[in-house]
């Protein structure tokens, strides 16, 4: 309570990205015409080609900032209290888990995993969607379920055939690549695997709200000793 992770001191930039943060502005200017990817780049060989005088510079420029960043750092650990250490922590460990869920996602589409079935109603949008008229995506949308919302048995029956076969079709395709990461010695991408590390997490999250509410809970008491002291 009262504190939070962004009140943590932020690490030291590396040599690299104090020179690539000082050397960015003046390589934009000079190359308009390139995007940050090709001025990245651009800076990047410049960093290659620094003379060693010259990258020591920067490099002691990181080691006083680093020794700053350490003092704060142990300030910063000396004003938490039991119950903030242990919220800190568990809030660490959701920042991770996201990072880690999203590193996946990007892994799996770089090695073409493919993509999940449609729903019939998903289906049915995208077919009327760019014929349905709406001043905005959001009122065309809301318009669709409407319709959707309104349509018979029937007239859903089509769109929930090809939603079964793009069930079909994901089932194959995804066994295909299940077998080829197996392969590769990626079995941590298949979903068996996949649905252990989200049941990992989600018992080291409640592990950890335990943790806090224990903490707190002490807390609490310890006060009640003191006031009826």
């Amino acid at each position: 309570r009262g504190i939070s992770s962004e009140q943590r001191p932020r690490r030291p930039l590396t040599a690299y990205f104090r020179f690539m943060k000082e050397m960015l502005p003046a390589f934009r200017e000079k190359h308009p015409e390139m995007n940050n990817v090709e001025l990245v780049k651009k800076i990047a060989n410049a960093w290659k080609e620094l003379p060693a005088s010259q990258k020591q510079v920067y490099e002691e420029a990181k080691k006083t900032d680093w020794l700053r960043y350490e003092e704060q750092l142990a300030a910063y650990k000396a004003q938490l209290t039991p119950a903030q250490e242990a919220a800190l922590k568990e809030e660490r460990q959701k920042y991770l888990a996201r990072r880690r869920l999203l590193r996946t996602k990007r892994e799996m589409v770089v090695l073409g995993k493919p993509k999940r079935p449609r729903s019939s109603f998903n289906i049915f949008m995208s077919e009327k969607f760019q014929e349905t008229e709406g001043v905005s995506p959001v009122a065309k949308l809301k318009y669709l379920f409407d319709v959707w919302q309104k349509m018979s048995s029937s007239q859903r029956q089509p769109y929930l055939q090809l939603a079964e076969d793009d069930k079909v079709r994901y089932e194959n395709e995804i066994k295909s690549w299940e077998a080829k990461m197996v392969e590769l010695g990626r079995e941590d991408l298949l979903r068996s695997s996949r649905q252990r590390e989200r049941e990992k997490s989600a018992e080291a999250a409640k592990q950890a709200a335990a943790a806090n509410r224990s903490s707190l809970g002490k807390q609490a008491k310890s006060k009640l000793k003191k006031s009826e002291e």
